[in-house]
């Protein structure tokens, strides 16, 4: 990719903060890096407390007007934008390669993801429903209808800038809501852009507002405790959802949480070891592993848990590190220098505690966020990495005998977002599936997210759902109205 492109990509994008229909500058910037480098792409505005204000006071004020719109114009604009969007695909993926490092290709696979949560509310959009009823004693008539909740404050991640930012805004918009939207302070650039996009293809001024800041735990308490606001929809780590649900309960806000993973991935003794290996290394290495979504434990079967160690271990060596932005690279950089002293960390736990290193495990020298894909065989039940979250590129291989002891295993963890497993069997996949504590289960499949399906965990992993007609229903209250005949 060259440096020409990248630069007049980076000069396109707009760094100001988007409050009410307009560019707005703030009192200071930050610096956007490229993990490749760490050289500095832009900078960009700095939202502060009133800016935060201001972005609401937008909000609201286009709250009424956007509520009483057509459903079908509102599902009008969510198509003419994932349009847009498909149109534009190469210089959103660039955009989010350039900013979190993530490989073009994985880049590419998003935009085509996030682009389908449009044309999926677009289509929900014109299919909100009450109901009608007769009382079941006579004598009077029961409705329902279905309102949009109000002002939004939306806080999306940095791992997939696009992605989750239109898994919140398409629903909220097709339900007849205003949004504040805090991204993450290392990929602010892909909100922006998609901000501009939304605002070309007719958006109302201050329905969508985007404050991107360094501030964020400050700036979005006060919008949180705010009267005027009515919903929070947050992505992110369990210890930051935790602190936002306690300062949401004051108020007892809506909320959707979307929080951490610790997927279980496992491989049974009847398992096609060959698909197992693909599967996993889908479920793996999408994203570079920076995905709550990630394969986080392999928990094999001891009859085939040399077999399976030894192929992801060449699948995992085979791939090709290097600048997510040069074509054939297959890992990229991890987003920053923090993420990589993380994985690293656990990484050199788990071999003090008795793992094995059978690909990568040494992190190369030069500049940039890289860390090898690497797997992690005979890993012990206590080591760290076996209860933490990696966000990386690391897999660790741990054995069992018995069914029983697998699924225990899986669900000995605070989390319960996605599991997967391998099986032949049909009555097993059948009865895993329902012991497994999580709110998403893959079945010989090592990807779950779809736009038409709900998307979301149990335990700590979160509140609430997004995507399918669930991720509609967030968005909206139900109000009932009694009739006397």
């Amino acid at each position: 990719m060259s440096a020409h492109r990248s630069h007049d990509l980076i000069s396109s994008v707009p760094t100001g903060l988007f409050i009410g229909g307009e560019w707005r500058r703030s009192a200071g910037t930050f610096a956007v890096e490229n993990p490749a480098n760490g050289q500095t792409l832009t900078h960009v505005a700095n939202a502060s407390i009133q800016d935060g204000t201001a972005a609401l006071d937008a909000a609201c004020a286009a709250a009424p007007s956007w509520a009483a719109t057509d459903p079908r114009e509102r599902s009008t604009i969510l198509s003419r934008a994932f349009e847009m969007l498909v149109e534009r695909a190469d210089d959103f993926a660039l955009l989010m390669t350039l900013e979190m490092g993530k490989p073009l290709a994985e880049s590419r696979a998003e935009v085509t993801y996030g682009a389908e949560f449009l044309r999926w509310f677009a289509e929900e959009a014109v299919r909100i429903r009450g109901m009608y009823a007769v009382a079941p004693s006579g004598g009077s008539r029961l409705m329902t209808m279905k309102q949009p909740v109000g002002p939004v404050l939306a806080i999306t991640p940095w791992n997939l800038p696009l992605a989750m930012a239109t898994r919140k805004i398409a629903p909220a918009l097709a339900a007849g809501c205003t949004i504040v939207l805090k991204p993450a302070a290392q990929t602010p650039l892909t909100a922006l852009a998609f901000a501009a996009l939304l605002a070309e293809a007719g958006l109302p001024d201050g329905v969508l507002n985007v404050i991107p800041t360094t501030r964020a735990g400050e700036v979005c308490e006060l919008l949180i405790r705010d009267d005027r606001l009515r919903k929070l929809t947050f992505t992110g780590s369990t210890d930051v959802g935790r602190r936002l649900i306690q300062q949401s309960a004051e108020r007892v806000l809506k909320v959707s949480m979307e929080l951490g993973g610790n997927a279980p991935f496992i491989v049974f003794d009847d398992a096609d070891v060959d698909a197992a290996i693909a599967g996993a290394m889908v479920a793996k290495m999408r994203h570079n592993g920076e995905a709550c979504t990630a394969a986080n434990r392999f928990i094999v079967h001891e009859s085939v848990a040399k077999e399976f160690g030894r192929g992801l271990a060449a699948h995992m060596r085979a791939l090709k590190v290097g600048d997510g932005t040069e074509e054939g690279v297959d890992v990229g950089p991890l987003v920053d220098e923090r993420a990589v002293k993380k994985v690293a960390l656990l990484v050199a736990d788990a071999v003090e505690k008795g793992a094995k290193v059978t690909a990568g495990g040494l992190r190369p020298r030069g500049v940039g966020h890289y860390y090898p894909p690497t797997v992690l065989a005979d890993v012990p039940r206590d080591a760290s990495i076996m209860h933490s979250e990696i966000f990386g590129p690391v897999a660790p291989i741990t054995t069992f005998r018995h069914e029983q002891d697998a699924i225990a295993l899986a669900n000995n963890t605070e989390y319960g977002l996605v599991s997967y497993f391998y099986t032949r069997d049909l009555s097993r996949a059948m009865r895993v599936a329902e012991a497994l504590e999580s709110g998403m289960v893959g079945v010989n499949q090592g990807i779950v997210s779809n736009p038409a399906a709900p998307f979301g965990g149990v335990k700590t992993s979160g509140l609430g759902r997004e995507g399918g007609s669930e991720g509609l229903d967030e968005f909206l209250e139900t109000k009932y109205v009694g009739i006397k005949f």
